[in-house]
Order: structure tokens, then sequence, then C-alpha cells
């Protein structure tokens, strides 16, 4: 109550000369989203170009009460591709099940406000305009014309979860299609490292590869080794199976490791596409570094890896993590600068 209380009222600064169809549009997006706007990706990248080519203002994301943001085409200006954003537009879009209850709190919050003086509405004509609402069933609104004369908003609605890699997503679109790119993701345990390689096979046509696949075999596995720093992964694989098949530019044969039988998987064979992608901690290690064309940090906060690590892994396991790996890991971080000889680091 007291986030949505501290919205409505921030909207309402920030759009002085917003009208009651306005405050209701806010409401329905934080309560639904976009599901209701998307209908395919073609239209969705279609109807980005033309706005954008029709101008756009400088303008910031705007999180919205809910688990999404209002994203400004002004980002296009930066790099960011329409077809990019549109995916992220058709990615957001799910079934809010709870929708219509969560949408009539905020609009019960709102009336407080009015009721309050602090939205700049008459506390009668917007409970009247509400009601009105409510026997319509809340169908989406639309901004009004003194918000668009006064504001000319032009952005869309984006689950929040994308926000923090909107600067790495716009650094993606400037590099060259055609040429082969081979990017490094590289992060503490929890980071979303995985999630992130994930999201970006749903924007782009890509080849991911993972260093889970490359622990140290048995033999490996000595007190030496794990001495060294970033010793506790076979990145001696990793380069001759991946990195340099893909300089050389050969189709990859590789093999995963078992991790339920401690051995090597059966072969794979894989024929890379023009993006490529390898995510896991160590990703980055100096043996690795040269064979990138760019790389990103995920920096996690202790206490979320914490949270996270506990949910994904349980007590048990986790307590693996807590005691020997991300300590292993904090390790290479700190002596190799990993996080300094990224291209980009993203705050998690």
């Amino acid at each position: 109550m007291a986030q949505t209380k501290e919205l409505l009222i921030q909207h309402v600064r920030a759009y002085p000369r917003l009208q009651i169809q306005d405050v209701f549009k806010f409401i329905h997006q934080s309560a639904f989203g976009c599901e209701h706007l998307v209908t395919s990706l073609e239209n969705a990248t279609a109807r980005i170009e033309s706005e954008f080519r029709a101008g756009v203002r400088q303008a910031q994301i705007e999180p919205l009460d809910s688990a999404y943001c209002r994203v400004p085409l002004w980002l296009l200006k930066g790099g960011l591709q329409a077809e990019t954003l549109g995916r992220l537009f058709v990615l957001s879009a799910r079934q809010e099940e709870n929708g219509r209850s969560a949408l009539q709190e905020k609009l019960e919050i709102a009336g407080e406000l009015a009721r309050e003086g602090v939205l700049p509405f008459d506390a009668a004509v917007f409970e009247a305009e509400a009601a009105r609402w409510e026997a319509e069933g809340y169908p989406a609104v639309r901004h009004s014309d003194v918000f668009r004369e006064a504001y000319h908003p032009a952005y869309r609605v984006i689950a929040s979860q994308f926000i923090p890699f909107l600067p790495l997503l716009s650094a993606l679109d400037k590099l060259p299609r055609e040429k082969r790119t081979v990017i490094a993701i590289d992060g503490g345990s929890g980071s979303g490292k995985t999630t992130l390689s994930r999201l970006l096979q749903q924007l782009y046509p890509c080849t991911v590869f993972h260093m889970d696949d490359f622990f140290l075999r048995p033999e490996q596995r000595t007190a030496e080794r794990y001495a060294e720093i970033g010793g506790n992964v076979d990145r001696e694989r990793v380069l001759a199976e991946i990195l340099l098949p893909l300089e050389r530019g050969e189709t990859i044969t590789y093999r995963s490791f078992d991790c339920a039988t401690m051995t090597l998987g059966d072969a794979k064979q894989v024929s890379p596409q023009k993006l490529v992608i390898l995510e896991g901690a160590y990703a980055m290690h100096p043996a690795l570094a040269e064979f990138y064309d760019f790389s990103v940090f995920l920096d996690i906060d202790p206490a979320l890896q914490r949270q996270r690590i506990l949910h994904r892994n349980g007590s048990e396991t986790a307590q693996q993590f807590f005691t020997r790996w991300i300590p292993l890991e904090n390790a290479y971080f700190d002596k190799t600068g990993i996080k300094q000889r990224c291209d980009m680091t993203i705050q998690i």
C-alpha cells in the first residue's frame, strides 16, 4: 500500500497536467502489464519503428506499481533496436491471474488520495469515473488528449526483470552482424548468468555454451589445482574444444561433464551461429579472455546471492557454496580483476 501511494504521488508530480484517465492507465498497466496489447512480434516492431520515426522526446524509464516499467522509445537513439524492444515487449506479455483484484486495490488507494486532496481531482468526480470504469469491466484506456499534448508519451511496458539488461542489449545491437561475435558472461553464483543467456537466446539467433559443462574431471581435482586462482574449471578444454575452433571457423565438437557419473558425456557437434555466448563463472579467466569480442560481469549483492542460492539449492547444498565455491570465486574475481576488465558490469 505504501509503495502504491508513493508511486501515484510521484506520477502526479512528474505529470501535473494528467487527467483521471491517465491515473486509470497507470493503474491498469501496473495490474495487467502489456498483455492486452500484444498481437505479434512483427506488429509490435512495426509500431515501435513508426512511433520512433514520428519523433520522440528524451525520457526516463518509469517504474509502475508492479513488476513492470515504462521504457521510453528514446532508448532507440542509444542503439537499442526496435526489434529487440519489440521482443522484450512480447516476452513481457503474460496473463496476470490477480490483475483485477490488484487493480481494484490500487484504485481504492487512488480514491483515498483524491479524498485527501493529494491527487488534483475532485473526489466525487474521481469516484464517479471509477464507478463508471468498474461498470465497463476496467478496460484498458488511452492517455488523455491533455496528457498527450503536454508530454508526448512514447514508451512500451516491459517486465522489470529485463530493465538491468537494457544497456547490454543496446551494446549488442550496435555490434556488427556480418561477422561472428563471441561474448563472455561472468559473475558469481546465483547472479543470473544462465538466465541472461536464455534471454539472449530469445532475443537473438545465437549459440550458447555453459561453463558448467566444463567442471574438472576427477583426475584434475588435486590440491594443487584448487590452489590455482580460477583453477576449479577445465579451462584447457574450454579453450581446445570451444574457443580455438570458433576462432578457426570450425564446427564445435565437445563433451559435457556429467556430475552424476563424474564422466564426460557423448560428443556433441554444434554449428555456431554468428552470435556465440559463453556463460558461467570463470568464462573470463585470463587464459580465455583474449578470445572474446565483448564481455559482461554480473555483480550480485552478497545478501541477495545468499538468498538465491538457499532458494535454488536448499540449505544443505547451499552450505557447500558458502564455504567452498563462493570463496574460490571471490578469490578469482579479486586476484584477476575480472569485473574491471569486462566491457560492462551489471549490478544485480
